[in-house]
């Protein structure tokens, strides 16, 4: 059983070019062997803030109940990305960067002991062994240019919690070539091995 994380973070639904695109993603794989967990950003995430802080960096034992519910959320979503195989990420661009709410979905992952630890070496991702497939809009930004502030950070910060195989389907310039865009990314979907 192949398990897929899903997470939408366009704040737009019908309408969104990079949600349409994974629901084509999705459709590649075989459904009897895969189960699809979602995770919609649209729905809104809390940004982290000094109480979840304070209970992120206290001893898990010393945990007050207090402390856990403000991890409760941050420790679910972490439990999502461990049970998944492969993560499948939708994300348009939003003024040069990820849209905000997706900023938060890293902020309440990216967590050390949990998805990363500190050793005398530096960093190292906590997990490993997931294949993760991001595919990525934008009306003007086109990725690899000197404007694209986001491949390269998406590309470090999944690998600094361990998941070092990313591919990036990429959507960008859809303001310029709509029709050109959204058919090229599909075929870059066609071509994945999934």
């Amino acid at each position: 059983m192949n398990n897929v994380l899903r997470i939408d973070a366009s704040m737009r639904s019908a309408a969104s070019h990079s949600r349409n695109l994974l629901d084509y993603l999705v459709e590649q794989f075989e459904p009897a062997s895969t189960k699809v967990q979602q995770r919609d950003l649209l729905q809104h995430l809390p940004l982290i803030d000094e109480a979840w802080i304070q209970a992120n960096f206290t001893d898990a034992a010393e945990r007050t109940e207090e402390q856990k519910s403000s991890l409760a959320l941050s420790d679910t979503l972490v439990a999502e990305l461990r049970a998944a195989d492969t993560i499948l990420i939708s994300a348009p661009i939003y003024n040069f960067q990820l849209p905000a709410a997706f900023k938060a979905w890293i902020d309440l992952v990216a967590r050390a002991r949990e998805t990363f630890k500190y050793t005398e070496n530096g960093p190292v991702g906590l997990l490993e062994n997931k294949r993760a497939i991001m595919v990525l809009t934008s009306g003007g930004t086109k990725l690899g240019s000197e404007i694209d502030f986001v491949s390269d950070y998406v590309r470090h910060v999944f690998g600094f919690i361990g998941i070092d195989d990313l591919t990036i389907v990429d959507a960008s310039g859809i303001g310029a070539d709509e029709q050109g865009v959204l058919g090229n990314a599909r075929k870059q979907i066609d071509a994945l091995a999934l």
